[in-house]
């Protein structure tokens, strides 16, 4: 029997995610592809790293969930997963009503 919740799948998915956006070259792909789906030419261009340095860091990007890619002959483009992005906007929404909502700490500290 598994002892596999959905909150325990749940944060495994975010973990993995907050992991993959934890670098400034994976941060900056996500903020360049906010504007549309980018060939990895392009990447390579605007970005100044080498094109094995992109893939690795597209390959974690795509593995956590937050990019897709297509092939077009020998390119591959590269675009945003929005249902992922809505999931991490979900959770840090909970997160910031929880955080308004909760009762002061009564509690003081010797």
């Amino acid at each position: 029997m598994s002892t596999r919740t959905p909150v325990t799948d749940r944060a495994e998915t975010l973990l993995a995610t907050f992991q993959a956006l934890s670098d400034a070259n994976r941060l900056r792909i996500v903020d360049i592809l906010r504007g549309g789906e980018r060939c990895v030419c392009q990447l390579v261009e605007v970005l100044g790293i080498s094109q094995p340095l992109l893939s690795h860091h597209l390959k974690t990007l795509k593995d956590a969930g937050l990019v897709r890619d297509r092939r077009d002959g020998r390119w591959a483009h590269y675009a945003l997963v929005p249902e992922s992005l809505e999931a991490i906007k979900a959770f840090l929404s909970d997160v910031r009503e929880d955080a308004e909502s909760a009762p002061p700490n009564l509690y003081r500290c010797s």
